[in-house]
Formats: C-alpha cells, structure tokens, sequence
C-alpha cells in the first residue's frame, strides 16, 4: 500500500516555518551570547569588588596596628567581618605570613593554614586566582600588607562561583523573559504578514504558482481575443498577442500611460472611462473593433480589464451583406415593374396595336442597356461593374440617377492583386449610398422618393473611375444638400451622421480602406451643389499616406 501523498505546504506556511526558525535562531543566538559576556561581566565585576576590598584592607592603618598586637584575631575579626557584611562579598581573610588565619567567615577556621597560594604575595605582588577553598571554589584576590617596608600580613578576598553563578542566573531569568517576549512578538509579526501572504497566493505553493504562471502565460499567448488590464492609474500592466496587433502597440507598450499610445480619441475615452462599456465598435487605422472594458473593484488598487474582438472582416461581410439585400430588393421591383411593362406590351398586341408594343418595348430595352454597356465597356475590372451596375438599380428604384463619367476608364487587369475587391466594394458602396441618399432626400424635399413618382428636382449621382498617373482615382459626386464647412473635418470620425441613430460607420470604414492601401480620401462641393468624395489609390506599393478630410 502506497503511503499517503502529502501535499506541499503553501508558499505563505513555508515562508512562516522560515521565518519562525530564523527568528527563533537569532533570539537563541543573541541569547546565549547575552548570557556568555554576562558570565564574564559577572566575573570581571567579582574581582574588581574583591580587589577592591582585599587593598583597602590591606592599606588601612587599624590592619596594620591589629597586627603589631598580640592578639591580632581579637581586632581584625570584628572588623573583618562588618567590611564582609558591608561589601557582599564571600570572605575576608587575613593571616600572618605564614598563611595562618587570623580572621575567617567561620571562627572555627581561625589559626588554621589559609587554603590557596601565597608565594607571589609575600614577594610583594598582588594575584589573582580561582581556587577551592573552606567555602568551595572561590575567586579570590591575595595582596601583601607591608609595614615600614616588610611583609607583616596578608589580605584574601573572595567571592564563591556559586554565587557568581547565582547572579547570572537572575540575569539569565529576566533575559529568558526578554527573548521569550521577542520570539512572541517576531512569530505573531511573521504570522500576520504571512497571513495577509496566504491571502493574496490563495494558499497556493510556490509549484502550484510556478505552474499557475506557466497556465497564465499559455493563455494570454494562446486566446485570439485581444486581453489588456490597466491599472488604477490608467497604466498598461498587461497586454496579449492579440492585443498587440489588434492596437498596433510595441513591446515597450507595458507601464505607458493609456492616453501616451496615440490611439483614436474616441478608443482613448473608451479605455480611460471608469463605468464599464459592453460591445463598442470602435475603428483604428485599419482595423473595426469591439470593445468590452469591466472596472477592478476589489484589491488595494482599482484597474480596468478590457478585452477586444476584431470585428473588420465581419462588418466587411455585413456591409457587403446589406449590398445583396439591396440587389436583392432591385431585383424584385425590377421584376415587378417586367411584368408590368410585359402586361402592357401583351394589352398592346392585343389591342391590334403591334406598332406602339415594338416600339414602348424597344425603348425600355434602350434604356435599360446604354447604362449597362457604358459601364461593361469602360469598367474591366469585374467587382466594380457588378458593384456599379447594382447600385444603378437600387438608384433607379429610389427615384436616383446613377451615371458614369465620360472619362472613367478601368482596363481589364489594371489592378494588382494587392488592392483587395472587398475594400473597393467597401469605397465605392458606401460612397454611392451616401450620394443616393443625399441626392434623393434633396429631390424630394426631405423626404424618400417614391419609385416612378417625378420629383421637383432631377436626383444625379456622378461616379467617376478610372487609372490617372499610377493610381486608381474613385469619386463620387452627388446633387444633394452637401456637408456644412464646420462638419469637414467630422464627416470621417465613426458615429458622424445626419440620419439618426445606429449609422455613421460607412464614411469612417471608407478612410480605413483607404488608409489600409496606402490612399488618400478628400471632401470638396460637387458642381451640383452637393458632396464630392474622391479617393485615390497607389496601383504600386503600400505605403501609408495620411488621409485628410
């Protein structure tokens, strides 16, 4: 039976059991150091007291006229004994030079021979030793007392090692209680920051981090949808793959400021808003893009996550969407207004007027095929004359004129590849719907044409194309109502409209494409009074132009 697996203590446990031992090694350590030098403290202090009793003693007149006495004991006990009581110390002895006692803490020890040594004394000098005596080891200080000169006595004082050791002892006592108090205080210390450590890793271990990284790192790398999360101050403290193409940013992008990144004003708002914003569309230079941003309430410090969709193939598929709806809807009125003129033609014939039915027959042929060889005969390239011819139709059923330019001219394999067929159906769409609805609100009072119904004002979109100096020139013109001088320089920015709510986005999506191959998109006044959009496109290279309004 395999034993139980034990699970690696958490990053924060670890670092607590660390710091608790480490901590705990330094107390122990200051500890016995406190209690070494304070057992040599206790010592040297010991011998200065009983050096300092033994040459008082030894230099005081009474010792010396004790001494020429004949009875010695009979003065120096007393005396002896109250310096002893006075000083603390352990015993006062003093003896003839001999080494008999004349005085001893103990009267029974009077007149017997001093234990320890005496050579270095009666030669003058004063020692120190530590040595067993009557009352146990002892350390004592022996000095000679000198009388006109000569050696007529000596002096021991001394101190016991037990009391000596007493005295640590005590001081030991209250340094235990002292390191005690710091081990307490340093463990609680460790265990609250290490608390608030457990709390921030999840009580995870550093494997379980380590692995939780490597997780983070895979999937930041791996999600398509673009990730960044600012930080309270509006930093970049994270950012993707994704997000890095999808915003065009660098590797220093991370610890900039959001607003220093020189984004689309309306993008910067976006990203520095405090509330959250759900499923904005916002253009970049050559990009459509969704936006999500989500505020950071908890933690110490507040930040934003923001995740981006890039949505300019899908809104390219929208747009071209809407375009087979429209040739749809021409399709079916077309079809509907066939049958009408078909039931006419067959009223005819069976009226007996077969002249006037070869003739209203012939004519509605003619003038459904001028506009159809004109734009086959001077168009090659396939999408545009498709494009062109579509938006004829959807013109025609709104009361509006589509006309080709006499000196638009596109030869079969004029474009290069690089020039994508979407972003011209994205150019010229967009700008011959603007012109037709210009044109038909302006014909019409305000108001939409009705199909058939003659306005008070002819409805004229111009559109010219054709190759002029290496590049593809597009322009619109229309006979609409124009742009004010003041709304120049917003008629690209996303969301500018004069049609309501949920439009805007056709102009800002034709810069883009512009921008994208390298063009150049201006606005002026059409010679019927309305706008003319012209756009033009480098048939070589790609390099990016500024687009202008």
């Amino acid at each position: 039976m395999r034993p139980p697996r034990v699970l690696p203590r958490s990053l924060a446990g670890q670092l607590f059991v660390m710091q608790a031992l480490l901590v705990a090694a330094v107390v122990a350590g200051c500890a016995v150091f406190a209690y070494v030098s304070g057992r040599d403290q206790a010592e040297e202090t010991a011998k200065r007291q009983v050096r300092t009793a033994a040459l008082a003693m030894a230099e005081s007149p009474s010792v010396r006229e004790a001494i020429r006495a004949p009875d010695p004991s009979a003065a120096l006990q007393p005396y002896a004994e109250r310096v002893r009581a006075e000083t603390g110390i352990a015993f006062i002895t003093i003896m003839d030079p001999r080494g008999v006692r004349w005085t001893h803490p103990t009267p029974a020890e009077i007149g017997r021979p001093f234990i320890g040594h005496t050579d270095r004394a009666l030669l003058g000098e004063t020692f120190e030793e530590t040595y067993t005596g009557t009352l146990g080891p002892s350390i004592r200080v022996v000095t000679p007392v000198r009388d006109e000169g000569r050696v007529v006595g000596l002096v021991s004082a001394g101190i016991t090692v037990e009391r000596v050791s007493t005295q640590v002892r005590e001081q030991l006592g209250a340094l235990a209680l002292a390191a005690g108090a710091a081990l307490a205080l340093g463990a609680l210390g460790t265990y609250v920051i290490n608390a608030r450590l457990r709390r921030h890793t999840h009580g995870m271990n550093a494997r379980e981090l380590s692995r939780m990284h490597d997780y983070h790192a895979a999937t930041l790398h791996a999600v398509r949808e673009g990730l960044l999360m600012l930080d309270g101050r509006r930093r970049i403290a994270l950012v993707n793959d994704a997000a890095r193409e999808l915003l065009g940013l660098g590797p220093e992008a991370v610890g900039r400021r959001v607003d220093e990144l020189e984004l689309p004003a309306a993008l910067t708002g976006a990203l520095l808003a405090s509330g959250p914003r759900v499923d904005e569309v916002h253009l970049t230079a050559d990009r459509v893009i969704v936006v999500n941003t989500s505020p950071v309430v908890g933690g110490e410090q507040r930040g934003t996550v923001v995740t981006l969709r890039d949505h300019t193939e899908l809104q390219a598929l929208s747009g071209e969407l809407d375009s087979e709806r429209g040739f749809s809807q021409a399709l079916r009125s077309q079809a509907h207004e066939a049958a009408n003129r078909l039931h006419t033609v067959v009223s005819l014939i069976e009226l007996g007027r077969v002249e006037e039915a070869v003739q209203f027959a012939t004519a509605e042929l003619e003038l459904a095929q001028v506009l159809t060889d004109r734009v086959v005969g001077a168009v090659g390239e396939p999408v545009l004359a498709a494009l062109l011819l579509g938006k004829a139709a959807q013109a025609n059923e709104r009361g509006v004129e589509l006309v080709l330019a006499e000196d638009s001219l596109i030869d079969d394999g004029a474009l290069p590849e690089s020039l994508a067929a979407r972003d011209l159906v994205t150019v010229l769409g967009n700008l011959i719907d603007n012109a037709v609805d210009a044109a038909s609100e302006a014909a019409s009072g305000g108001g939409a044409a009705v199909p058939g119904q003659r306005t008070a004002t002819r409805a004229l979109v111009t559109v010219t194309a054709r190759t002029d100096g290496g590049e593809l020139l597009l322009r619109v013109a229309d006979t609409g109502a124009g742009i004010a001088p003041d709304d120049a320089d917003e008629v690209f920015r996303r969301g500018w409209t004069t049609r309501g709510t949920g439009r805007g986005l056709g102009l800002a999506l034709v810069r883009q494409a512009a921008y994208r191959n390298g063009g150049t998109v201006t606005l002026d006044r059409s010679e019927g009074g309305g706008a003319r959009f012209t756009v033009r496109l480098p048939l070589t290279g790609r390099a990016a132009r500024e687009v202008t309004a």
